[in-house]
C-alpha cells in the first residue's frame, strides 16, 4: 500500500473524477466498493439535492469518498454543507482558496487540489493540499494546457512528501502503468468510467465515446459566453473545457458573436441539471482513443489494475541487463 492509498484510506490508487452536476452516485459507491476513491461533483446543485444525494451514498457505501468544488463557481453554502458532511476528502479545482483548505483541515478533511501547471503545484504545496492531482491537456472537462507526460513529472519533482495523482488521457492500465513510472502515486479517470453502466449519462454520450477517436475531443473556445463564471482567483491560463464536437462547440469555434449567452447559458444549465448537456457540452478527454467498451465499475477497476500490473512487469523484461565490470 503507497502513501496516496494509506492516506486516504483506500485499497487502490484510483480515484474517480467528479463530473460536476452529473449524478454519479451509483458510480462513486461502485467505485470506492471495488477500492478505489469515488468521488461527487456539487457544481449548480442545491444543498438539499446535494444532501440526498450524500445520504444515498452513504447508504450505498462504507468506504471513503470525495466531494468536489470548482471555483467556477464556487457555492459557499454547498461547501458549508460539504463540511458538515466530513467526507475523507475534499478534491478542487479551477481555484487554491488557502482559506477552504485550512477550513476543511479544521474538521478533518483532506484536500486534493488539481493544478495544471507548476506555479500551481507550488501555491497549492504552500497553501496546505495534502494531495495534488497533475491534470494535463488530454483530460476531458475543465484542463489546463501542458501534457500529462510533461506535467506528471514536473509536479513530482516539487511536491517532497505530497502524494500526485495523475489525470488527463488515461483510459486503460497501461497508462496506470505510465503514471507510477512517472513518479505519481496513483491516478484519476474521467472519461474511461463515464463509459459504465452506473453513470447515468444519457446512453448516446456513452455510445459516442466508445466510437469516438482522440481527434473528436476538443478544447471548446469561448466556452466562457456559454459556462458559469470563476467566482475565485484563477492561477496561471484558465482551466478550459475539453468535450466531443457538437454543433454548439462547432459555432463557439467558427463565430462565437452568433451564440447568445442570455438565451444559450440558461437552456444548458437547464439541460445539464435535468441529466443531459450531452448534445451541446459532452465533457470527454482524448482517452477516448482507449475506450471501446460500456464495462460495469467494479468490473473496470479490477481491469484497469490486472492492466497495470502486466504492463509494469512486460516494461521491466524490456529492460537490458547492466553489466558490472
Amino acid at each position: 500500500m503507497n502513501q496516496l492509498c494509506s492516506l486516504l484510506g483506500i485499497d487502490l490508487p484510483l480515484v474517480l473524477a467528479p463530473f460536476g452536476p452529473w449524478d454519479q452516485v451509483r458510480l462513486a459507491a461502485a467505485v470506492s466498493n471495488a477500492g478505489g476513491l469515488g468521488s461527487l461533483g456539487t457544481a449548480v446543485r442545491s444543498v438539499p439535492e446535494l444532501r440526498k444525494q450524500w445520504e444515498l451514498l452513504r447508504s450505498q457505501t462504507d468506504r471513503p469518498f470525495a466531494v468536489n468544488h470548482t471555483g467556477r463557481p464556487l457555492d459557499r453554502s454547498a461547501f458549508d454543507a460539504t463540511l458538515d458532511l466530513r467526507p475523507a476528502a475534499i478534491s478542487f479545482h479551477m481555484g487554491i482558496p488557502a482559506d477552504l483548505i485550512q477550513e476543511a483541515h479544521d474538521r478533518g478533511v483532506l484536500w486534493i487540489q488539481t493544478v495544471g501547471d507548476v506555479d500551481a503545484a507550488e501555491i497549492a504545496l504552500e497553501a496546505g493540499s495534502d494531495v495534488l492531482v497533475a491534470q494535463g491537456d488530454e483530460a476531458g472537462g475543465n484542463a489546463g494546457w501542458v501534457s500529462t507526460l510533461v506535467l506528471v513529472p514536473a509536479v513530482v519533482d516539487v511536491a517532497g512528501g505530497t502524494p500526485v495523482v495523475a489525470a488527463g488521457g488515461i483510459g486503460d492500465g497501461r497508462g496506470v502503468a505510465a503514471a507510477l513510472a512517472l513518479g505519481a502515486q496513483g491516478v484519476s479517470l474521467g472519461t474511461r468510467f463515464l463509459a459504465t453502466p452506473e453513470m447515468t449519462v444519457d446512453q448516446a454520450w456513452k455510445h459516442r465515446i466508445v466510437a469516438a477517436h482522440a481527434r473528436d475531443a476538443v478544447k471548446v473556445r469561448h466556452a466562457e459566453r456559454v459556462l458559469p463564471p470563476f467566482n475565485l482567483p484563477q492561477v496561471g491560463t484558465p482551466f478550459a473545457p475539453r468535450a466531443l464536437r457538437t454543433d454548439l462547440t462547432d459555432a463557439l469555434e467558427r463565430d462565437p458573436e452568433q451564440v447568445d449567452p442570455a438565451a444559450v447559458g440558461p437552456r444548458l444549465l437547464a439541460e445539464i441539471r435535468a441529466g443531459g448537456g450531452h448534445e451541446d457540452l459532452p465533457f470527454t478527454g482524448q482517452s477516448v482513443e482507449l475506450v471501446h467498451d460500456i464495462v460495469p465499475a467494479a468490473e473496470l477497476v479490477a481491469r484497469l489494475w490486472h492492466e497495470c500490473a502486466d504492463a509494469l512487469a512486460a516494461a521491466g523484461k524490456l529492460l537490458p541487463q547492466v553489466r558490472e565490470d
